[in-house]
């Protein structure tokens, strides 16, 4: 069970990966786990990656190439694995799928989810965090706090951040649609991709996508 979980930022990829991976008995790898283990770790490539992000440049596809398929080589991703943020654009899918075919394994499903543009921006920028402990989020649509501007829990004020704003989060998804979508098209071309709608409650999400994948379910 292969699995590769794409869709545009505030999509909720994260919160339906873990889910997905636990429901399906497999490990999920997420590019950010990666930069950090590897980071903490200082590995070989987690000192490459260090180095780039210290002088504020991207970290070069070969290295989360590599820090991928050092993941994808563990045991506990023998059977199968979801990969969230991985590949991020067409040049590590067609890494990836070398990989694959050097195992001689394959990918069983690329899982789209599909969220209005507008929705994603009243997700993200709709964000309010407490100035006192980041833990305390609010929502002004979804979760709104009983007093505009302060935190329910200590009483903190609520602020939104500069990547929550709406001018940041359109170029986010600009970036998204110039560097990530054409993946899509990369795993159509192998009658890959399943889409399904992202919006609703995170368990309808979740039944959603393992009813799109009936044949892995175990």
């Amino acid at each position: 069970m292969r699995i590769v979980l794409v869709g545009p930022p505030g999509a909720g990829k994260g919160t339906q990966a873990a889910f997905l991976a636990k429901n399906l008995g497999i490990p999920h790898i997420s590019t950010g786990d990666l930069f950090r283990a590897n980071i903490s770790q200082e590995t070989e490539l987690g000192r490459q990656a260090k180095s780039y992000m210290n002088a504020g440049n991207l970290v070069p596809d070969e290295v989360t190439i590599g820090m991928a398929e050092d993941r994808m080589r563990q045991s506990d991703a023998e059977n199968g694995f979801l990969l969230d943020g991985f590949p991020r654009n067409v040049s590590q899918a067609v890494a990836l799928d070398a990989f694959l075919d050097g195992t001689g394994t394959k990918l069983d499903a690329v899982l789209d989810l599909e969220v209005p543009e507008d929705e994603i921006v009243k997700r993200i920028a709709g964000r309010r965090i407490c100035r006192n402990d980041s833990a305390h989020v609010f929502h002004v649509f979804y979760a709104s706090p009983k007093t505009e501007g302060v935190c329910d829990v200590c009483g903190g004020e609520l602020y939104q951040r500069g990547d929550d704003t709406e001018a940041t989060v359109r170029n986010r998804l600009d970036v998204y649609h110039r560097e990530t979508e054409p993946i899509i098209d990369h795993y159509k071309a192998q009658g890959l991709v399943v889409t399904i709608s992202a919006l609703g409650k995170v368990e309808e999400v979740t039944r959603r996508a393992m009813a799109a994948l009936p044949q892995l379910r175990h």
